[in-house]
Protein backbone atom coordinates (compact mmCIF):
# COMPACT_ATOMS: atom_id res chain seq x y z
CA UNK A 1 0.00 0.00 0.00
CA UNK A 2 1.05 3.18 -0.85
CA UNK A 3 2.05 5.83 1.83
CA UNK A 4 -0.66 8.95 2.24
CA UNK A 5 0.21 11.91 0.79
CA UNK A 6 0.94 14.53 3.29
CA UNK A 7 1.25 18.66 3.77
CA UNK A 8 1.22 21.12 6.18
CA UNK A 9 -0.02 24.25 6.00
CA UNK A 10 1.29 27.25 8.63
CA UNK A 11 -0.44 30.98 8.93
CA UNK A 12 2.22 33.15 8.53
CA UNK A 13 0.70 36.57 8.61
CA UNK A 14 -1.75 38.35 10.69
CA UNK A 15 -4.64 38.13 7.89
CA UNK A 16 -5.29 34.78 6.08
CA UNK A 17 -2.04 34.05 4.44
CA UNK A 18 -0.47 30.47 4.98
CA UNK A 19 2.50 28.66 3.49
CA UNK A 20 2.00 24.78 2.23
CA UNK A 21 4.95 22.27 2.10
CA UNK A 22 4.92 19.40 1.44
CA UNK A 23 8.50 17.08 2.38
CA UNK A 24 11.51 19.18 1.35
CA UNK A 25 9.46 20.88 -1.59
CA UNK A 26 9.59 24.70 -2.14
CA UNK A 27 7.36 26.53 -0.02
CA UNK A 28 3.65 27.52 -1.98
CA UNK A 29 2.34 31.11 -0.53
CA UNK A 30 -1.60 31.02 -0.38
CA UNK A 31 -3.70 33.99 0.19
CA UNK A 32 -6.45 35.89 -0.93
CA UNK A 33 -7.44 38.90 -2.26
CA UNK A 34 -7.72 42.75 -0.09
CA UNK A 35 -9.39 43.36 2.14
CA UNK A 36 -9.66 39.55 3.35
CA UNK A 37 -5.69 39.17 2.31
CA UNK A 38 -3.37 40.98 0.92
CA UNK A 39 -3.12 38.83 -2.59
CA UNK A 40 0.70 37.71 -2.26
CA UNK A 41 0.01 34.26 -3.49
CA UNK A 42 -2.50 31.58 -4.59
CA UNK A 43 -5.95 30.87 -3.90
CA UNK A 44 -6.86 27.45 -2.88
CA UNK A 45 -9.12 27.53 -6.12
CA UNK A 46 -6.24 28.67 -8.47
CA UNK A 47 -4.25 26.00 -7.52
CA UNK A 48 -7.04 23.38 -7.70
CA UNK A 49 -6.90 24.91 -11.29
CA UNK A 50 -3.65 24.59 -12.18
CA UNK A 51 -3.52 21.12 -10.05
CA UNK A 52 -6.31 19.78 -12.60
CA UNK A 53 -3.98 21.46 -15.58
CA UNK A 54 -0.82 19.98 -14.92
CA UNK A 55 -2.45 16.48 -14.32
CA UNK A 56 -4.41 16.51 -17.23
CA UNK A 57 -1.35 17.76 -19.30
CA UNK A 58 1.06 15.31 -18.32
CA UNK A 59 -1.16 12.28 -18.60
CA UNK A 60 -1.99 13.44 -21.99
CA UNK A 61 1.89 14.12 -22.85
CA UNK A 62 2.18 10.70 -21.45
CA UNK A 63 -0.33 8.92 -23.26
CA UNK A 64 0.43 10.27 -26.44
CA UNK A 65 4.14 9.71 -26.09
CA UNK A 66 2.75 6.12 -25.27
CA UNK A 67 1.28 6.02 -28.59
CA UNK A 68 4.67 6.92 -30.41
CA UNK A 69 3.72 10.42 -31.47
CA UNK A 70 6.54 13.02 -31.23
CA UNK A 71 4.64 15.68 -29.15
CA UNK A 72 7.33 18.63 -28.14
CA UNK A 73 4.89 21.21 -26.11
CA UNK A 74 1.59 21.35 -24.50
CA UNK A 75 -0.13 24.18 -23.08
CA UNK A 76 -3.17 23.90 -20.91
CA UNK A 77 -5.20 26.90 -19.81
CA UNK A 78 -8.17 26.20 -17.35
CA UNK A 79 -10.46 28.76 -16.81
CA UNK A 80 -12.95 27.96 -13.54
CA UNK A 81 -16.57 29.55 -13.02
CA UNK A 82 -17.70 29.82 -9.50
CA UNK A 83 -20.89 29.78 -8.47
CA UNK A 84 -22.30 33.05 -7.13
CA UNK A 85 -23.49 31.34 -3.69
CA UNK A 86 -21.43 30.27 -0.93
CA UNK A 87 -19.64 27.57 -1.31
CA UNK A 88 -18.51 29.45 -4.00
CA UNK A 89 -17.13 26.43 -5.36
CA UNK A 90 -16.37 26.04 -9.61
CA UNK A 91 -19.91 24.59 -11.26
CA UNK A 92 -18.08 24.35 -14.85
CA UNK A 93 -14.47 24.35 -15.66
CA UNK A 94 -12.67 24.69 -19.89
CA UNK A 95 -9.48 23.10 -19.98
CA UNK A 96 -7.76 24.17 -23.09
CA UNK A 97 -5.05 21.90 -24.88
CA UNK A 98 -2.59 22.98 -27.76
CA UNK A 99 -0.55 19.45 -28.59
CA UNK A 100 2.56 20.37 -30.58
CA UNK A 101 3.03 17.76 -32.85
CA UNK A 102 3.51 16.45 -36.43
CA UNK A 103 2.67 13.60 -36.07
CA UNK A 104 -0.87 13.15 -33.42
CA UNK A 105 -3.61 12.92 -35.28
CA UNK A 106 -7.27 13.85 -33.98
CA UNK A 107 -8.19 10.31 -32.80
CA UNK A 108 -5.38 9.72 -31.09
CA UNK A 109 -5.63 12.83 -29.21
CA UNK A 110 -9.40 12.22 -28.44
CA UNK A 111 -8.56 8.79 -26.94
CA UNK A 112 -5.25 10.41 -25.05
CA UNK A 113 -7.93 13.20 -23.28
CA UNK A 114 -10.89 10.74 -22.79
CA UNK A 115 -8.38 7.74 -20.97
CA UNK A 116 -6.68 10.79 -19.06
CA UNK A 117 -10.48 11.94 -17.96
CA UNK A 118 -11.52 8.39 -17.23
CA UNK A 119 -8.99 6.56 -15.91
CA UNK A 120 -5.37 8.42 -15.58
CA UNK A 121 -5.67 11.59 -13.93
CA UNK A 122 -6.87 11.86 -10.21
CA UNK A 123 -7.55 15.30 -10.19
CA UNK A 124 -9.80 14.65 -13.36
CA UNK A 125 -11.37 12.15 -11.82
CA UNK A 126 -12.03 13.68 -8.55
CA UNK A 127 -13.33 16.97 -9.74
CA UNK A 128 -15.38 15.38 -13.00
CA UNK A 129 -18.15 14.13 -10.56
CA UNK A 130 -18.94 17.61 -8.82
CA UNK A 131 -18.48 19.65 -11.11
CA UNK A 132 -19.05 20.47 -15.52
CA UNK A 133 -15.53 19.76 -17.21
CA UNK A 134 -15.45 20.97 -20.88
CA UNK A 135 -12.09 19.92 -22.80
CA UNK A 136 -11.37 21.32 -25.97
CA UNK A 137 -7.97 20.82 -27.67
CA UNK A 138 -5.80 22.22 -30.73
CA UNK A 139 -3.33 20.31 -32.60
CA UNK A 140 -0.29 22.53 -34.13
CA UNK A 141 1.82 20.54 -36.45
CA UNK A 142 5.29 22.50 -36.57
CA UNK A 143 5.57 22.54 -40.55
CA UNK A 144 1.83 23.78 -40.63
CA UNK A 145 1.85 26.74 -37.56
CA UNK A 146 -0.22 28.48 -40.03
CA UNK A 147 -3.37 25.93 -39.82
CA UNK A 148 -3.90 24.56 -36.20
CA UNK A 149 -6.68 21.47 -36.52
CA UNK A 150 -9.28 22.18 -33.48
CA UNK A 151 -11.27 19.85 -32.16
CA UNK A 152 -13.81 20.06 -29.32
CA UNK A 153 -15.06 17.47 -27.23
CA UNK A 154 -18.17 18.00 -24.91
Amino acid sequence: MEEPLEVTAHLTNEKVQFTGVSGGKPAITFDYTPPLGDGEGYTPLELLLMSLAVCSGTTNLILLRGMKKTVSGVSVSARGIRRETHPTSFERISLDFIFKSPDATEHDVQRAMHLSEETYCPVWAMLKGAVEIIPTHTIIAPEDTAKPRKGDRR
